[in-house]
């Protein structure tokens, strides 16, 4: 065996793949050199907005949802799956080597042959045992299987981002679901002091209509409509906190836990900061982790089309094996029994009934789905900062005359209860101005959430990773 093993261990070495160059210079062409709704925008990202809007709680809220959100396992997942896929591609690179033992028994018959005695058959019992090492290797001459494993190199990447894109959006629903939390709790405080102000009302129309302090007396309808309006606020007292109940459950899901609705929020929402660095258009392109994932799709279709397209070569192995075969197991591995063998081949495609072809056209068609899928992907991230962007201006002028229209109301409330207290005034003024400075006081509490609901679909857009591993 020692004369042979230098004969069949051939050094053996498979090429491995590459991961596929980028082919995002099929879409920035046409990339602005800045955004058009803030021209002046500054440079750089804010890679911190979670702590930044929610400081240290709903930080920590946010990376236990990184860790105990089913939906994140699973995208976890997918990553583990596609670099496994990609590792056993590369492993039809390289020489493949196995080894076994055999044994046999048998007893052959000589018939015909004048040997032993009168009336029997002569005959011989055999044994044969043998040991086995075999090399086989398929050279990829052409880089056909590098082509396929590069295609599943950028499927990882692909999945890659497209975890880290989950990360985000997590960190994203979370604030959202925490934002909503506090707003909740600042609608139901607000319902109850109005709840208070109300029955406060009450009771001036009900002394009013007892004591006949106006010139004709009170009026039982304004008793009515006054406890109308106090009743009316308590069902949406009730409505207030339905919702909070809501905004909890939805955040405990988010964080893996079990939606008891026991979770404590914030009890007012943040004030919002100043607008985030955004930095240039075309640097979305390397930030955004949609964009990337699709531009790895693209750079795994085309190498797929390389990978079609070299099917037609042919195709070499290489095959070597080495063993020993004799008649007792103690001599099984010596190597005077050794016997071995070098063996290669080539296959040529020739005609396969125009198959080969087909598939090669089917990988460019795929590869600009690809292309078009990368171009929607860029075009879709430039809209959502622009109209982001553009939203936030309006939902601050519109924040703006809330608060201008709420200090009117709360003026010409108090103007109106104090009339109506006087005896000069109507109680239908007194609960339209109360109604209107109420409805004011919640559009603005509101239209506080909704900027900062904006700002954090700005962070999303603009690519501003909260923290995220790839």
């Amino acid at each position: 065996m020692k004369k042979i093993i230098p004969f069949i261990v051939v050094v053996l070495t498979g090429c491995s793949a590459s991961v596929p160059e980028s082919r995002m210079g099929a879409v920035d062409k046409d990339v602005p050199s800045r955004w058009s709704a803030t021209p002046e925008a500054l440079a750089g990202i804010d890679t911190n907005w979670v702590r930044r809007l929610g400081g240290s709680r709903a930080e920590a809220l946010v990376n236990e949802a990184f860790r105990r959100n089913p939906d994140m396992r699973v995208a976890a997942e997918r990553v583990n799956r596609a670099i496994a896929s990609a590792k056993s591609a590369g492993a039809a690179l390289k020489p493949q080597v196995s080894a076994g033992l055999n044994t046999s028994r048998q007893k052959q018959l000589f018939i015909g042959i004048p040997l032993g005695g009168e009336g029997g058959i002569p005959s011989a019992n055999f044994s044969n045992f043998g040991a086995n090492m075999t090399v086989s290797w398929e050279p990829d001459i052409w880089g056909l299987r590098r082509a396929e494993q590069a295609a599943l190199l950028a499927d990882a990447q692909a999945e890659g981002n497209s975890y880290r894109a989950a990360r985000a959006s997590l960190a994203a629903q979370v604030m959202r679901s925490w934002l909503a939390l506090a707003e909740a709790s600042e609608q139901i405080m607000l319902a109850i002091e109005t709840q208070e102000l109300l029955n406060a009302t009450k009771d001036i129309v009900v002394d009013r209509y007892n004591n006949a302090l106006a010139a004709d007396g009170g009026s039982a309808a304004e008793v009515r409509l006054a406890e109308s309006e106090v009743a009316t606020n308590k069902a949406l007292i009730a409505q207030r906190k339905g919702e909070r109940e809501q905004a909890v459950r939805q955040l405990e899901l988010l964080l893996g836990r079990y939606p008891k609705g026991l979770l404590k929020g914030s009890v007012s929402l943040p004030e919002v900061p100043a607008s985030p660095p955004s930095g240039l258009p075309s640097e979305l392109l390397l930030r955004r982790p949609d964009i990337l994932e699709a531009e790895r799709r693209f750079a795994s279709s085309g190498s797929l089309v390389k990978k079609a397209k070299r099917a037609s070569y042919p195709s070499f192995i290489l095959t070597s094996s080495a063993g020993t075969t004799t008649d007792t197991m103690r001599t099984i591995f010596n190597s005077d029994f050794g016997v071995w063998s070098l063996a290669g081949g080539l296959t040529q495609p020739i005609w396969a009934g125009g198959k080969l072809r087909a598939e090669y056209a089917k990988y460019q068609g795929d590869d600009r789905s690809k292309l078009a899928e990368l171009q929607g992907t860029v075009l879709k991230a430039f809209g959502e900062v622009e109209q982001a962007m553009v939203a936030a201006k309006f939902l601050f002028a519109r924040e703006q005359a809330i608060i201008e229209a709420l200090k009117s109301a709360e003026e010409a409330a108090e103007a109106a209860a104090s009339e109506y207290a006087s005896g000069l005034g109507e109680v239908l003024t007194l609960i339209t101005a109360q109604r209107s400075r109420i409805n004011l006081a919640s559009q603005k509490t509101t239209l506080k959430r909704l900027r900062l609901d904006n700002r954090i679909t700005l962070h999303l857009a603009l690519g501003g990773d909260y923290r995220s591993r790839n």
